[in-house]
């Protein structure tokens, strides 16, 4: 077991089964990227940070960093959200597809850095 099977099997079996499917949703379009632990929650990396998840006992962290944030924050109406993160409530439907198109921007503007 790793340390980022380790921080999600320390959760309730509801909160576990959403890191899960939002850890499979990011290695879906980031298959190539590194799955570490960074800053205490799992983070994918591909050179620099991707996007980081974190679990809370009734909301799921997403942190796709500040301009992940910007890019998307119409479509985080719903939610409350910051600078560099969004909460996503565990009793509502977490929203892979937002979470997938998330990643792939980052991805994007990663291979533009490089």
């Amino acid at each position: 077991m790793n340390a980022v099977d380790e921080y999600i099997s320390a959760f309730p079996p509801e909160v576990r089964k959403i890191q899960n499917e939002i850890r499979k949703t990011i290695r879906s379009v980031a298959p190539e990227a590194t799955e570490i632990m960074n800053y205490g929650v799992p983070t994918f990396k591909m050179g620099q940070n991707l996007v980081h998840f974190a679990g809370y006992k009734n909301h799921i962290g997403f942190y796709p960093g500040p301009s992940g944030i910007l890019a998307f924050k119409k479509e985080f109406s719903g939610y409350k959200w910051s600078k560099g993160a969004v909460q996503f409530p565990i009793d509502k439907p977490i929203p892979y597809d937002l979470i997938k198109t998330i990643t792939q921007f980052r991805i994007k503007e990663i291979s533009q850095k490089v």
